[in-house]
């Protein structure tokens, strides 16, 4: 079991390293982007639902509290796309996705203190070598000229990282109580009506989207959404959550990569992206190898 949840943990990996550069190729707001993805997301993970009758009788079996636990991780994520996709807009593939995958850094310290698992002296190094690596690639990219960064993208980068570690840690605990396809099912649904009151409030049209964007999210929404985030869902129920999180390290690799060859995108990242990328994979490899 554990080896299968590995594969499928490496799969859902190579998904959604592919989501950055898909909404780097969209020429849609981030909010509207965030919020078709997921809206095709949970029309295709329904579509499962309603065939699988097993999945179907379990909502009705779901507690109050695990459905209000749920509707907070809907929303909880629905801030992470509002942020991360956002800042794609703003700074840097490698940036934007090396910032919010440094959840381990977030999800080590709670984890400890909500799920009870062991922090150990290595971890609480490892944290503060991350944190040095995030100060040195958003600070150090700031004002620097030839760099596409900027400072309020990995900002939002970052604080898309935080929801993300949130996320992550919810999902542990229930995903242990809930099967996948129903716990994604309401997760993924709160999260498309939360991201819809969004669009409204700040005023972005739902109708001003070409046809060309909307296939691109539509494969943004199977590939990254379902092969993605649900499989990693899946895995979250198998392995520990401080492995599951550091399983993300991969992301930010095949993205940075993804948008350097692709010739309409290609982007170099910048020397202090690279110098603060790799104090934080260093400092998050040393935390969660450490503690496990």
């Amino acid at each position: 079991m554990v080896e299968k949840a590995s594969f499928v943990l490496f799969i859902s990996i190579l998904s959604v390293s592919i989501a950055s550069v898909l909404i780097v190729s969209c020429t849609a707001s981030a909010l509207l982007i965030s919020f078709y993805r997921m809206l095709f997301t949970t029309l295709i993970i329904l579509s499962i639902l309603l065939v699988k009758k097993r999945n179907f009788d379990e909502l009705f079996q779901i507690s109050k509290k695990q459905y209000l636990m749920m509707v907070g991780i809907g929303i909880i994520l629905a801030v992470h796309f509002a942020f991360w996709v956002t800042s794609l807009k703003m700074t840097s593939v490698a940036s934007s996705v090396i910032l919010v995958t440094a959840h381990p850094i977030i999800v080590g310290p709670i984890s400890h203190f909500l799920l009870k698992e062991r922090l150990s002296f290595f971890h609480v190094i490892g944290i503060i070598i991350s944190f040095f690596g995030v100060i040195v690639l958003v600070y150090g990219n700031y004002g620097f000229v030839s760099s596409i960064d900027s400072f309020q993208g990995n900002i939002l980068a970052w604080a898309g990282g935080v929801a993300a570690g949130l996320y992550i840690l919810g999902g542990r605990h229930l995903r242990s109580q809930i099967s996948v396809i129903p716990y994604v099912f309401v997760v993924y649904s709160i999260s498309t009506i939360v991201l819809f009151f969004f669009c409204i409030f700040f005023n972005t049209s739902l109708i001003m989207i070409s046809l060309s964007d909307l296939i691109i999210i539509l494969s943004m929404a199977a590939i990254s959404g379902i092969f993605g985030h649900t499989f990693y869902n899946w895995s979250l129920g198998k392995v520990r959550a401080s492995v599951a999180s550091v399983a993300l390290l991969g992301e930010p690799i095949g993205s940075s990569l993804f948008a350097f060859i692709l010739p309409w995108i290609h982007q170099i990242p910048s020397k202090f992206t690279l110098i603060g990328g790799g104090i934080i994979f260093v400092g998050i490899y040393l935390t969660t190898k450490k503690n496990n």
